[in-house]
């Protein structure tokens, strides 16, 4: 069984506030995940692919299709339950980093399991531990305004793991930083893919940074339209997402191997 598998989704905008045309985010998407992928969902701007990672996290409700995680179909929970299976199965990073500047980064990491009634000393060992998987241990009592962005992203990272999820949803994770510190943070999420066999899905509109994961997923309109592993062309995905002449010269991608028509 998969580890995450979305069926038929689709997601509309528009439609139940009455709006004359609503806007189709994402058509008729089915995927599988299976544990310890790393997976790149990427696209141009509109393609649809942030309302698709949200559906996976239970962020946003799909208009019709589902969403099953560890077998648990999302679609039938209520709100609450909704919210519980967010917040002790599904981490989430996203392009800002939502740390509270009040608080020390180790109280950020573990701030999501003294919300779920974990006892601050448990908490902290654990915050403690995450940072130290990330490479922040040295800084865990440091506030954020003291932290570098791409620190503070690092931190967003453990808080991501510290409650141990079946999956993490990064959100464009490196929008705002610069690129030697984006690719400090993809090669941090596939270090956690392929030392600690964490399962990571990733939403970038870089194709680069797409071609870092071990499967690379393109969206146009809403619809998938290419799946491409490793496996299918080993130490290739960042070369078939860059631009290369056309013999009548510009520029245009090489094809890749769909899978579906989606």
């Amino acid at each position: 069984m998969s580890l995450l598998r979305a069926e038929n989704l689709e997601k509309a905008f528009g439609v139940a506030a009455g709006a004359a045309a609503g806007v189709q985010a994402v058509r008729g998407v089915d995927l599988e995940v299976e544990a310890g992928q790393f997976v790149a969902i990427t696209g141009a701007s509109g393609s649809g692919k942030s309302t698709l990672l949200h559906m996976l996290g239970g962020i946003t409700r799909p208009t019709s299709g589902r969403v099953l995680l560890e077998g648990i179909d999302l679609a039938v929970l209520d709100d609450d339950q909704l919210a519980l299976v967010r917040r002790r199965r599904i981490g989430f990073v996203f392009q800002r980093y939502n740390l509270l500047p009040e608080l020390s980064l180790v109280e950020n990491v573990g701030l999501p399991l003294v919300l779920d009634g974990v006892s601050e000393s448990r908490s902290d060992a654990a915050a403690r531990e995450a940072l130290e998987t990330v490479g922040m241990g040295h800084r865990a009592d440091h506030r954020p305004d003291a932290l570098s962005g791409g620190e503070q992203q690092r931190g967003a990272i453990a808080r991501a793991l510290v409650a141990s999820p079946a999956v993490v949803l990064a959100d464009e994770p490196t929008g705002a930083l610069d690129s030697e510190n984006s690719r400090r943070v993809v090669e941090l999420l596939r270090r956690i893919v392929t030392d600690h066999g964490q399962t990571v899905i990733l939403v970038t509109h870089d194709p680069g940074i797409a071609a870092l994961a071990g499967r690379s997923i393109r969206m146009n309109d809403g619809r998938i339209i290419s799946d491409m592993t490793q496996a299918d062309a080993p130490g290739q995905l960042l070369a078939s997402n860059a631009p290369r002449p056309k013999p009548g010269g510009g520029t245009g991608h090489r094809s890749q191997r769909k899978r579906g028509g989606r």
